[in-house]
């Protein structure tokens, strides 16, 4: 199969800074046995989603990285942005967690809203390692080749870029750190949010961190309460 990188509905300065990938064969099968699976199971998110997190972050605007693993698997949960779930959609109980880190870190109060395009659009890159999952099964599109594409994504960050803050949380984000150059960057790592790992998580003020260090490099702060959503430019 080959890939018209002009029907690939991605961003525009991610379609310039990642035209390689597309073109390559592991991209074509990927996109291949996507469309295999979409036509026996189910699949999160809807395919005007999968590139949400890049099409709402462009690359000139990344500031900060947090990496998640795969989409959420249940009903009208995934949204092409890692941790976030649509408005109306309960809060998975790791998105709880993260509210409740901010809460204790910056004094916000927990959002209603488990919607994280506020974050997005202010230079957060919201990014799942694999894009894609089928219904009812965690981790069922890990051998697709996203993270390949992932992966090449971050290296990207990496090369291009400079004094991009990455989260890194959990033990599977953290062997992300392999790809990043801490000479230009900024690496924060901390136990996921996930109530498996006890409450790890609490107390690692990643978000108050974060400002710091953009501050120190005269960027505007990330401003990390969602009550605050309604004033998206």
């Amino acid at each position: 199969m080959h890939i018209d990188i002009n029907r690939v509905q991605i961003e525009p300065t991610w379609k310039k800074v990642l035209k390689d990938e597309f073109l390559k064969p592991y991209f074509a099968s990927l996109k291949q046995n996507l469309l295999i699976s979409k036509k026996e199971n189910i699949i999160y998110p809807p395919s005007n989603l999968i590139f949400n997190a890049f099409n709402l972050t462009p690359f000139e605007k990344v500031k900060v990285v947090i990496l998640g693993q795969d989409p959420y698997h249940q009903p009208n949960q995934a949204m092409g942005l890692s941790f976030s779930v649509p408005n109306g959609i309960k809060l998975p109980p790791s998105l709880k967690n993260i509210y409740k880190e901010i809460e204790d870190d910056l004094g916000v109060k927990e959002p209603n809203s488990g919607d994280l395009t506020y974050w997005a659009k202010q230079g957060v890159l919201l990014l799942n390692s694999t894009l894609t999952v089928e219904a009812n099964k965690a981790n069922s599109h890990s051998n697709l080749g996203w993270q390949t594409f992932t992966d090449s994504v971050i290296k990207k960050i990496n090369d291009e870029k400079e004094n991009i803050i990455f989260l890194l949380w959990g033990n599977y984000a953290k062997v992300k750190a392999n790809l990043i150059n801490q000479n230009k960057h900024f690496i924060l790592t901390a136990p996921h949010p996930s109530p498996l790992a006890r409450g790890g998580f609490f107390g690692c003020k990643h978000f108050s961190k974060t400002n710091e260090i953009l501050l120190k490099l005269n960027k505007k702060p990330i401003d990390w309460n969602l009550n605050n959503s309604q004033n998206i430019i």
